[in-house]
């Protein structure tokens, strides 16, 4: 059963050191927890899950900074389990800023903007990106710096890799692809249970 709301969250999310740009601009339920909006970026990107995340964010009551993600592996600070902590509780106008990391390895930073908050549209059925600019880089393929790499590799057909790296991402890979419209947002609940059972 989905939870009642008067007011959505708008959001924008950008992949740091991209250039051009890389971002997405989305609208969630102020109901959310971060579980829920890991969910959300992650469709609203095109990011496929397989990775762990994880959330910086300050405090409002003690000005200190809490990470919010999945509380398991050798962590030097405590990690606030997602599920349990709300959006609402932490950002606000006067606190709109976040970190969020996905995949330590490849380790994808995103800047999170709380844009505003405004009143539900009762015609509209949140989440929803309502825009975005370029191509999410390809799962696993070496961070950013190793993103731009690819991207010089697949635009060479004379580079020893070309053909190895089209097929990789399925024979083509445009950078300045994004359209809205085809954002699909699964269900947060049901990818918990999928994810841990």
């Amino acid at each position: 059963m989905k939870k009642r709301f008067d007011h959505v969250y708008q959001f924008k999310i950008s992949l740091k050191g991209a250039k051009p740009p890389i971002w997405r601009r989305i609208q969630v339920p102020e109901t959310y927890s971060f579980w829920d909006l890991h969910v959300a970026i992650q469709d609203a990107m095109g990011w496929d899950d397989y990775h762990l995340h994880e959330f910086e964010i300050v405090n409002p009551s003690t000005g200190a900074k809490m990470r919010i993600g999945l509380p398991e592996g050798d962590y030097d600070e405590e990690v606030l389990p997602g599920w349990k902590q709300k959006i609402s509780h932490y950002f606000s106008m006067e606190k709109p800023l976040a970190g969020y990391i996905y995949d330590f390895g490849d380790w994808w930073e995103h800047r999170i903007r709380l844009e505003k908050i405004v009143p539900r549209d009762k015609d509209i059925d949140y989440p929803i990106c309502i825009k975005g600019k370029r191509a999410c880089p390809p799962e696993d393929c070496g961070g950013i710096s190793r993103y731009y790499e690819f991207l010089e590799t697949i635009k060479d057909p004379e580079n020893k890799e070309h053909e190895d790296m089209l097929e990789w991402v399925g024979g083509g890979f445009d950078p300045e692809r994004f359209d809205p419209e085809e954002v699909g947002f699964d269900d947060p609940a049901a990818r918990r249970r999928i994810a841990f059972g």
